[in-house]
């Protein structure tokens, strides 16, 4: 699946929220609809609890290879290392298809 096009279409006409810190309070609360982290990010740290975190709650969770291009298809001019979808738009019928993981 192409998370980064799911991204971009969701922030168009829905809402995102952008950084590990915004996107885990998304998880906590129980906001989020999908997780999507980068495997680029130095150190692994920043967001290893994502996937643990998401499973808990059960919110789908998926890893992108790039922090660049996750900016980018969020709408920054930054590279960013996480992004939660909070309203899916056009896209809940897809991220209702993507389950969590067990």
């Amino acid at each position: 699946m192409d998370f980064y096009n799911l991204i971009e279409r969701a922030k168009k006409t829905g809402k995102v929220e952008k950084g590990t810190n915004e996107v885990t309070k998304a998880v906590e609360l129980g906001t989020a609809k999908l997780v999507v982290y980068a495997s680029d990010v130095e150190p692994k740290e920043i967001v290893q609890h994502l996937p643990v975190l998401c499973k808990e709650k059960g919110i789908p969770c998926a890893e992108v290879d790039s922090k660049q291009k996750l900016g980018i298809a969020v709408g920054i001019p930054v590279s960013t290392a996480s992004v939660a979808v909070i309203n899916a738009g056009e896209t809940a019928g897809e991220i209702a298809k993507i389950k969590p993981e067990e």
